[in-house]
């Protein structure tokens, strides 16, 4: 599904116009990634929890020219399924 989809399928579940379908979206989106960036988590109960992961520096080996190199650390967002939206899943 792309953002366009979500938007319409929002407007309609919620009976509101795809305009503030986009808004609601956008807003949620940007609470995610303001709070992540704050180094803060976000959980919904049933659906899942989104937090940040640190990555260490770690040594691998460039594949084109076979040499070793530094990846330097890093932090990536990770999201966890809730219960209830795995057993939505598996039903």
């Amino acid at each position: 599904m792309y953002k366009t989809e979500m938007v319409a399928h929002m407007a309609s579940q919620a009976g509101i116009t795809k305009a503030q379908a986009k808004l609601a979206l956008h807003a949620y989106i940007d609470a995610v990634q303001t709070t992540l960036q704050k180094g803060g988590a976000v959980s919904l109960i049933g659906f899942g929890s989104f937090k940040v992961q640190r990555r260490g520096v770690r040594k691998q080996i460039n594949p084109r020219t076979l040499q070793p190199m530094t990846v330097p650390a890093t932090k990536i967002p990770k999201f966890k399924a809730g219960k209830s939206f795995k057993n939505a899943l598996n039903y």
